[in-house]
């Protein structure tokens, strides 16, 4: 499940840099957090469409 492991990554790096901003107020860190959403996202939207193509491909 290589999909998976990417979105744990993903996850794994927005908590440390959103405690990073959120609890030490880390103004870079949070630009960091909203680029691993928008990565978040992405990565979503590309799942999103290899499901959907595998299940018309049935």
């Amino acid at each position: 499940m290589s999909r998976m492991d990417d979105i744990n990554n993903v996850i794994e790096e927005l908590q440390v840099d959103m405690n990073k901003f959120y609890e030490k107020g880390n103004k870079a860190a949070g630009t960091r957090a909203r680029k691993h959403l928008m990565n978040l996202k992405n990565l979503a939207h590309e799942i999103r469409q290899e499901i959907q193509a595998k299940k018309n491909a049935m």
